[in-house]
């Protein structure tokens, strides 16, 4: 698995082996928590293993013991948790817990979950070993990438600053709302890799890749509002303001001389559009009418000499939207066809609805209410889960400042986990930080 080894393969394949499916109900009890740290392992290594590029033995045990399909039903439970269930928290005046970070890490569990799907989807066989789960997962995707449009349709992704006035569950909240930004980015990459397994896909999720969501056209709003891209700074009077790319969890500046090179987010985009567009199978299923032409016709403006340079092979797209032009439109078919639909989502909201307020109820009292000891355990977990040597080689970047985001060279002699760039960041920081870090020193001495 490479130098930096944060699990062995035997103890990699029983934490697979171990993966299983948990109620909405017991989401943060004490076997669930086992199972994120154990996911958290199988995330940081299979990065570690595809970083070094030694042979990916997380994918293969994930395909051997069929575990995909529980990781696409632990994604989509903890995206209704989040919904239905957490709102409901959040709405309670008088809960104000001793410290939120039990449930942080529901909240953190989706991203947990898509960053893995996402590092070991590369490989076409995971995507054929999520059997009929693919269709939950175009679904997942869908309505991830739904909302990104909506989003920026809307003014962007929420900013990071929080109010000086907002207690510490708003605060939760506003860290949910910038997780579901990167969240949705990941999703994105997903469905990418399942275009690339197009030819082996059933004709079920083709038609609800093609016919029910009309992937290529949502693909083309996404293009034309680049979410992950910004101008900072814009004003009517003056010149155009910085362009700012979202990557690595934050937004950077793209220097002048790099602005026409394309990001990886509009990469996968554009190879989607090629995978779902050109590939023979595709093309048998897709209803090209009056609306999708149109939508479609608009990727021209985009195609341009600079963006054919780096990715050849959409001359191939070229040439096809040269031919749509003279192509007559076909009607909405209207055919009687029989089609497997996803059910993870429906079978959930059915086993759970009208019990909201009594799984809210029974999670403050027995789950997100711990004692000062049970936190103090806990935090021995997360540090012994979060191994410094690990995090340091899976991060896409050098450290960055946890209060004012510059890069940081000086890390908390407390609890060695928060960066900061100056004395005076880290006192800021402070009231924020100070219950978690005392946490996190206290688990250490525990050890």
């Amino acid at each position: 698995m490479g130098d930096l080894e944060l699990l062995l393969p035997g103890e990699a394949e029983v934490l697979v082996r171990g993966l299983r499916s948990f109620p909405l109900r017991e989401m943060g009890s004490e076997g669930w928590n086992q199972q994120h740290e154990n996911l958290e392992k199988l995330n940081m290594q299979a990065i570690l293993d595809a970083t070094v590029s030694q042979g990916e033995p997380i994918q293969e045990l994930l395909v051997t013991h069929g575990k995909v399909p529980t990781l696409v039903e632990e994604l989509i439970a903890v995206e209704m948790w989040k919904q239905k269930v957490f709102p409901v928290f959040c709405r309670v005046e008088d809960f104000k817990p001793q410290n939120t970070f039990p449930i942080y890490m529901v909240v953190h569990h989706e991203a947990s979950i898509i960053n893995l799907l996402e590092t070991v989807f590369f490989h076409k066989e995971v995507c054929e070993s999520a059997e009929d789960t693919v269709l939950d997962l175009v679904d997942y995707c869908h309505r991830k990438l739904t909302l990104l449009v909506a989003q920026s349709g809307c003014g962007g992704p929420p900013e990071g600053e929080g109010s000086q006035d907002s207690n510490p569950m708003q605060e939760l909240q506003k860290q949910a709302e910038l997780m579901e930004f990167e969240i949705a980015l990941k999703a994105l990459s997903v469905l990418r890799y399942i275009t690339d397994c197009v030819d082996s896909l059933s004709l079920s999720t083709l038609s609800r890749m093609l016919s029910t969501h009309n992937l290529p056209c949502l693909l083309v709003e996404l293009l034309e509002h680049s979410p992950w891209s910004r101008r900072e700074g814009v004003c009517w009077f003056l010149s155009p303001g910085k362009l700012q790319q979202f990557e690595g969890s934050r937004w950077h500046t793209v220097a002048p001389s790099e602005q026409q090179k394309l990001s990886k987010l509009d990469g996968q985009v554009w190879i989607a559009l090629y995978n779902l567009l050109l590939s023979p199978e595709a093309q048998a299923r897709y209803c090209l009418t009056s609306f999708a032409k149109g939508r479609l016709l608009k990727l021209r403006a985009f195609l341009t000499d600079t963006l054919l340079d780096q990715l050849p092979n959409l001359a191939h797209l070229q040439s096809f939207l040269a031919h749509l032009t003279l192509t007559e439109t076909q009607p909405p078919k209207k055919d009687l066809v029989l089609e497997q639909i996803p059910e993870i989502w429906e079978r959930l909201e059915r086993e759970n609805r009208g019990k909201w307020q009594a799984i809210a109820k029974h999670q403050l009292q027995h789950v997100f209410s711990p004692s000062e000891q049970d936190l103090r355990l806990q935090a021995r977990r997360w540090a012994e889960t979060y191994r410094l040597d690990v995090l340091e080689a899976v991060a896409p970047e050098r450290p960055r400042c946890a209060y004012c985001s510059a890069e940081a060279s000086k890390r908390c002699s407390r609890c060695q986990n928060e960066w900061y760039c100056c004395r005076e960041c880290q006192v800021k920081h402070w009231e924020k930080h100070g219950k978690t870090c005392v946490l996190a020193a206290q688990g250490d001495r525990a050890k």
